[in-house]
């Protein structure tokens, strides 16, 4: 206790974790750049609900428009403040922040895709530490409101990790995970880099799909030809992320590996990969959840395509690995957010890929 903490972005995970780590008596300020977002969260506070086991609560909390931040520079500076932006916003939003940092703050990049990088472009490497949320199926449904498409997940499956760029475990570290661990599990990892890559993967399989079909996870995974081809897209992001020396952690509960030749069209390792992603659809609410790219698209928002497949597409080139599967959807999912085209699963069905 005693450290002042920003959420930079209150979107879907930023405003999850941080209501969480506010409802325990932390000292928490919510900045957005959503003006509706802001104003119900002065007057309401932050809603969070579940879709099973854990009753809606609400919580009382400070939040700021990006014009109100300069207020802060009359006050205590922010030992802690968590990058919680899309990708596409992590520089300005660090630039923003980081006037307002205390000088031994540090500030935690609590994202989808690798920002950990641009973050240190503005502030140093010395300032960056890495949180991956996994599984955590959030979404801001409304303004102040943000719902999870589960309960808790507890012992069943550790949801947030967090860790130091060099890989020491720190004060800091273990500071981040006692405060993430007031939402839902956490860890303290020494494998930030293949945590990261792993979430990259497990993301690339999922969002530019839904993205790309307006369909939600379940309705994916049912489908034998777009299921085979998430594992294509996850096999050749294993095989880059491989090439580059990070050491894989499971995605989607499943050995990297086993996706990995089931999407090289291993027959053995198709069939297990084929069970697990059939068997979690067939759980009580299994795959409800719409993923946060097929939300934004929903919504008419920018997607992170060019950071997830889009990032995978030019890691391979620049080690010589072709990624086909994800550089087509990387352009499909352009072209509808362009609106060039409307979201179908035929984009998908109907590729032929060498």
């Amino acid at each position: 206790m005693g450290y002042k903490i920003a959420i930079m972005g209150t979107g879907a995970v930023g405003a999850y974790a941080g209501a969480h780590m506010a409802r325990a008596g932390e000292d928490i300020t919510f900045i957005d750049p959503w003006p509706a977002n802001v104003e119900t969260m002065k007057a309401k506070g932050l809603k969070v609900s579940h879709i099973r086991d854990v009753p809606e609560w609400s919580t009382p909390v400070r939040a700021l428009h990006l014009t109100e931040l300069q207020q802060a520079a009359k006050e205590k500076p922010f030992d802690i403040a968590f990058v919680c932006m899309k990708s596409y916003d992590t520089e300005w939003a660090t630039v923003m922040i980081s006037q307002y940092l205390a000088p031994a703050g540090f500030i935690v990049s609590l994202q989808n895709c690798m920002n950990e990088e641009t973050i240190a472009g503005v502030v140093g490497w010395g300032k960056v530490v890495g949180c991956i949320a996994s599984s955590i199926t959030v979404d801001l449904c409304e303004p102040g409101h943000v719902r999870r498409a589960a309960g808790k997940s507890g012992d069943k499956h550790t949801v947030f990790r967090t860790g130091e760029v060099h890989g020491r475990i720190t004060e800091r570290v273990q500071e981040i995970r006692r405060l993430v661990a007031l939402t839902d599990s956490a860890l303290a990892t020494t494998n930030l880099w293949g945590e990261r890559w792993s979430k990259l993967v497990t993301n690339a399989m999922a969002n530019g799909m839904s993205a790309s079909t307006g369909l939600i996870s379940k309705d994916i995974l049912r489908d034998n030809t777009l299921r085979r081809f998430g594992a294509r897209l996850g096999s050749e992001a294993i095989r880059v992320g491989q090439a580059l020396g990070y050491e894989l952690e499971d995605v989607h509960h499943i050995d990297p590996e086993v996706i990995a030749k089931a999407g090289e069209g291993d027959p053995a390792a198709a069939r297990e990969y084929d069970e697990h992603r059939l068997e979690e659809v067939s759980k009580a609410g299994g795959g409800e959840h719409r993923p946060s790219m097929g939300q934004d698209m929903v919504k008419g928002r920018r997607t992170e395509i060019d950071f997830l497949n889009g990032f995978i597409v030019r890691k391979g080139e620049e080690i010589g690995l072709p990624t086909p599967a994800n550089a087509a959807l990387t352009d499909i999912v352009k072209r509808v957010e362009k609106g060039e085209l409307q979201p179908d699963p035929k984009h998908l069905i109907d590729l032929r890929l060498n």
